[in-house]
């Protein structure tokens, strides 16, 4: 009898193929208004067609990919509207986890932001755009961690991508060094304790990268 050789999860592929395409899309590799065809983007990622598709339908309901059934399958143009009603919705989920979190935060965690800040401005001296959105991502991501709040954390998470699209297609760079400065003012606040000064600079940080967006004005057909 031939040996049984372990399966591969389906599910790990379905996976893997959609962090795969989420990034090629945030990166701007598939570009606004690119069409898809899943044969292609399958053998082109070494996956099958079945978790290409799967991973497609799945950045179709997160709104990154759009469908027109048995005709084609292409990148969502980028519309200035949709980025602004994702980044409130972000922002909102980013404060309420600061104001939970701050009081049950460990110098532990300040350490992980503080040196994730130390990541952000090496990242920006060197103007590594992606290393800059990731050490980012992982400052504001500790308040989250520490709150444990599996809504929250998928709702960003769900939302981010369209902001960090628009950054990476649009402008390339962050708002620069002055977020290296409100983070840190962000971390002294969590160290304090001060839970209303943590979440009004939570809301700053935040409300400075939508007034930044607006002001290069709109994408897409939305008017804005």
């Amino acid at each position: 009898m031939p040996t049984e050789l372990a399966r591969v999860d389906r599910s790990l592929l379905r996976d893997r193929a959609y962090e795969l395409l989420r990034d090629a899309i945030v990166a701007g590799e598939l570009a606004p208004g690119e069409v898809i065809r899943d044969a292609e983007l399958a053998e082109g990622v070494g996956l099958s067609r079945t978790p290409v598709r799967e991973a497609l339908a799945r950045l179709a309901d997160e709104g990154l990919v759009e469908t027109k059934p048995h005709s084609w399958t292409r990148v969502t143009p980028l519309l200035m509207r949709e980025v602004r009603d994702a980044l409130v919705v972000v922002r909102a989920m980013h404060e309420l986890a600061v104001r939970v979190a701050v009081p049950l935060m460990s110098e532990r965690h300040h350490e992980r932001m503080r040196a994730a800040n130390e990541r952000f401005a090496a990242a920006l001296d060197k103007g590594d755009v992606q290393a800059a959105l990731d050490a980012d991502d992982a400052l504001h991501g500790v308040p989250i961690d520490v709150l444990g709040n599996r809504v929250i954390a998928a709702t960003i998470e769900r939302q981010l991508p369209l902001i960090r699209r628009l950054e990476r297609l649009r402008f390339g760079s962050l708002l620069g060094r002055r977020s290296i400065d409100w983070h840190a003012h962000l971390i002294d606040a969590c160290e304090e304790g001060d839970v209303e000064s943590a979440v009004a600079i939570t809301t700053r940080i935040w409300s400075a990268l939508l007034a930044n967006l607006e002001s290069e004005g709109g994408t897409g057909d939305d008017g804005a």
